[in-house]
């Protein structure tokens, strides 16, 4: 299991100033932690985006098309269980103004190369799953504790994510994906750095 991210304790502080300062990332925490689905995460561009809307001066939720919230549950791997969680996330998520795309992590290998055209091996938990996102900057979650504390999993660090920088991660044929949403971006933030596959 990769560890909550300890060795960039700096962008690990300005990250989470940034999404706890954030209205709608701030009580999407709150009602994902409530929900109390196992090792749940929000992950990917409600993260890195709002990152983004911070540094470049853009109002909150801007480019945002929709928020990532994953679970781990190994215990049912049916359709029927996952839907009936996404079913509830919708219930709770009903009021938000973008979807909340749920999706249990211990599936992803059940359907990932029929869509994709490419395997994928089993994971472990939901934060294993940031290690094969296509970019290095979609890889970041965060998790919000009992406490209120929010811990940042980011198996690559965070100097993408703060350097408003797009790059490859090719420990998947993913480069589609990559290219895909790499343009939506740059059309999005226009500083943006984009490295191509």
């Amino acid at each position: 299991m990769i560890a909550p991210l300890a060795d960039d304790a700096p962008r690990r502080a300005d990250l989470v100033e940034i999404v706890a300062s954030d209205p709608l990332i701030a009580a999407t925490l709150v009602r994902a932690r409530d929900l109390a689905l196992p090792d749940w995460l929000v992950v990917s561009g409600a993260v890195y985006q709002t990152v983004w809307n911070r540094l470049t001066g853009r109002p909150s939720g801007h480019g945002l098309k929709d928020i990532d919230l994953v679970w781990f549950d190994a215990d049912d791997l049916s359709f029927e269980a996952e839907d009936r969680t996404i079913a509830r996330v919708g219930t709770i998520f009903a009021d938000w103004p973008v979807p909340v795309e749920a999706r249990n992590q211990a599936r992803v290998h059940l359907w990932f190369e029929r869509r994709f055209g490419a395997p994928y091996a089993p994971l472990s938990s939901s934060a294993e799953a940031l290690g094969r996102y296509a970019s290095i900057c979609h890889a970041v979650g965060l998790r919000m504790e009992a406490d209120g504390r929010i811990d940042v999993y980011a198996p690559f660090g965070l100097d993408d994510v703060f350097a408003l920088r797009i790059r490859p991660n090719r420990v998947l044929d993913n480069a589609a994906t990559h290219a895909a949403k790499a343009a939506r971006m740059a059309a999005l933030w226009p500083e943006l750095t984009v490295e191509p596959w």
